[in-house]
């Protein structure tokens, strides 16, 4: 693995992908940073190195091509200055007025610069070669730390890469998401448990057959769950099933008891007469759930049976959450699988959560530190587990 540890980066012009596409308000404030304080490490190596570094980032889904003054940079910027404790060139021209050219010319060692908007060039998502090109003569080596753009060919995240045969790096956020993937899926101390959750089986229809052959243990949650049941014959109300994934359904769970595995489907729920915190609530069996009601969470019975799999693990890998975790009312069953992989790691079982309603779960009951890895690319970490080569990964490995 090309990693920067072992690397002196001084006097050098580093040419750095991260991702810091932040949720900010209407205000344009940043209203969690952690994807920028993610890659602060890889930086801080870098400066204490006495290089110059030169950030390509994006944000939000720009659409006309050109300067869109939605989608600048310029709030990453400044908070950007407060992280780093230093100032942070940056301009909103894009390249080929020669402003951002001339500005990382003249750019001196332990000196950061910031371009914008990556994603304001069309070529970018289109993987143009000459749009990487052009960004390669901004510097003399590249360093990926973009995990969570990793599973794109962009030109900044993985065909610029051809044009630094000898000088392209993993960043220590790629370092460390690289290992643990590799770790959860080729070198998982054994009994391995997958939790998998989600609204829809056809999103997790690739993370399940891979899986397939490397679990003891699946355990399957949140909305995609009531397509089994009710594949299974149960009664599941108004809750959400893709009618048209059944046969798929049957096929998996075949497929899992002819491998050995042991599936878990929650044998009770908590359902609601309507979408909301106000709603009215009862605990029945999963199969059962009566007509003009909507199954939201797992629950109590099921909550101890995943705990009771959670704990005789050595190895978790935790994707979806166990209901509609962004209801309150609806969000017990999440939270006691947080805690419960939170127990497990302190018994030194190796857990990973990847996807936005778990690693939200983990950082709300302020478990995040408790995991044994924590992934910041959701879409990226879902193909990974998939089998998919990541376009960004594969890029530093030739």
């Amino acid at each position: 693995m090309k990693s920067i540890k072992d690397v002196n980066f001084k006097g050098r012009k580093v040419l750095l992908r991260v991702d810091f596409n932040v949720p900010v308000d209407d205000n344009k404030n940043i209203t969690d940073d952690t994807r920028m304080r993610e890659s602060m490490p890889t930086i801080n190596k870098l400066l204490a190195d006495g290089a110059s570094i030169i950030i390509m980032a994006h944000f939000g889904r720009p659409k006309k091509g050109g300067f869109e003054p939605e989608f600048t940079l310029e709030p990453v910027a400044k908070h950007l200055k407060e992280l780093t404790g230093r100032d942070v060139k940056f301009t909103q021209a894009l390249l080929g007025s020669g402003e951002p050219e001339n500005m990382a010319a003249e750019l001196k060692d332990g000196e950061i610069m910031l371009l914008e908007n990556i994603r304001f060039y069309p070529g970018e998502t289109k993987g143009d070669e000459a749009l990487a090109e052009q960004l390669s003569k901004l510097g003399d080596c590249y360093i990926n730390d973009a995990f969570g753009a990793a599973h794109r060919e962009h030109s900044s995240t993985a065909v610029i890469a051809k044009f630094f045969p000898n000088d392209k790096y993993f960043g220590f956020l790629m370092e460390n998401e690289v290992r643990n993937l590799e770790k959860l899926m080729h070198d998982a101390p054994r009994p391995f448990t997958a939790i998998i959750g989600g609204s829809k089986v056809s999103s997790k229809i690739g993370i399940l057959e891979n899986l397939i052959d490397k679990v003891d243990n699946m355990i399957i949650i949140g909305g995609m769950r009531y397509t089994f049941t009710k594949s299974l014959g149960g009664k599941i109300g108004n809750s959400i099933c893709e009618d048209d994934k059944l046969d798929l359904a049957r096929d998996l769970m075949r497929r899992m008891d002819e491998k050995g595995v042991k599936y878990y489907l929650p044998v009770d729920s908590v359902i609601g007469d309507k979408f909301g915190n106000d709603a009215n609530t009862q605990i029945v069996a999963s199969g059962e759930v009566p007509d003009g009601w909507e199954s939201m969470d797992c629950g109590p019975e099921s909550c101890k049976a995943i705990r009771d799999i959670i704990m005789q693990s050595k190895t978790i890998l935790w994707n979806g959450p166990a209901g509609v975790f962004e209801l309150s009312t609806f969000a017990k069953g999440t939270n006691e699988i947080a805690l419960s992989v939170a127990d497990a790691c302190k018994q030194g079982c190796f857990a990973a959560v990847g996807g936005g309603d778990s690693v939200a779960a983990v950082k709300q009951m302020g478990l995040a530190d408790q995991m044994s890895y924590v992934s910041t690319g959701g879409g990226a970490m879902l193909e990974y587990l998939e089998g998919k080569v990541l376009p960004g990964i594969k890029a530093i490995q030739e």
